[in-house]
């Protein structure tokens, strides 16, 4: 089965994540898959992509089942380095990338729509880094994009609180950059096809003369995140949080 679809059409490359019956939600094998996906699509000719998500949500962030398969350090090491991987592409892709956000967008799921260039929602989706819910901290470059975009002490404490933010809430404090009525797909192809009427070579110099400068620190950023989940992952909090969440109760954490 295949978790992706990608569709070109003129100077345009859908990248569509097609989970839409689990959100989205990203387990082993549908993060192979999109690592694999992404390095195509750097190497078509369209020159502006748009990253979106069939179903009822752009993206739930990870599956929780992929919490057990990747008890194994092999297993774990295996999957954030295709995390890796992809948002490592999509921040350095010399295109032009719009996230196109429906319904929700959480966890790693959010940490993938940041890692684009313009991010874009409609009116009644969310979006939440809410990885201390299941006593993790963020992965994906997920402190880059919130510092980047938050600024240090108002990503920490988006990162703690775990909230929920509305679209509107969101682009108020500039962690999106637009919101839409409407189908948000059909608004992303819009301005996509405004892009192609302007000098996308110049637009692409300006990405990446600022993310050329930006990738040393996203590595060390992402080094220090699975080194840190990888901790984490094998707290008390941690199974706290996943039983709890499977239990539907609220967790009860102890600071270890």
């Amino acid at each position: 089965m295949s978790f992706f679809k990608v569709e070109e059409k003129a100077n345009v490359i859908h990248l569509i994540l097609n989970r839409g019956d689990k959100y989205n939600a990203l387990h082993v094998d549908m993060l192979s898959e999109f690592a694999d996906v992404v390095k195509r699509v750097s190497e078509m000719p369209g020159q502006i992509v748009i990253l979106s998500g069939e179903g009822p949500g752009f993206c739930a962030g990870g599956d929780l089942a992929m919490m057990k398969e990747t008890g194994d350090e092999k297993k774990y090491h295996q999957v954030m380095n295709d995390i890796e991987a992809i948002v490592k592409t999509l921040y350095t892709l010399p295109k032009l990338v719009i996230s196109a956000v429906h319904g929700s967008a959480v966890g790693l799921g959010l940490s993938i729509a940041l890692a684009s260039d313009y991010v874009m929602a409609e009116a009644d989706a969310s979006v939440s880094m809410n990885f201390i819910g299941i006593g993790l901290a963020p992965d994906g470059g997920g402190h880059f994009w919130l510092e980047q975009r938050l600024g240090t002490h108002q990503a920490k404490q988006f990162a703690w609180n775990g909230q929920q933010l509305s679209a509107k809430e969101a682009y108020d404090v500039k962690l999106i950059d637009l919101v839409v009525q409407g189908n948000v797909r059909e608004a992303a192809e819009q301005l996509a096809m405004e892009w192609s009427h302007r000098p996308v070579q110049s637009m692409v110099a300006t990405k990446n003369i600022y993310h050329q400068h930006g990738l040393e620190l996203l590595e060390r950023y992402l080094a220090e995140e699975r080194e840190n989940q990888w901790q984490l992952r094998n707290s008390h909090d941690h199974q706290e949080g996943v039983q709890a969440f499977l239990e539907k109760r609220k967790p009860s954490f102890r600071g270890n």
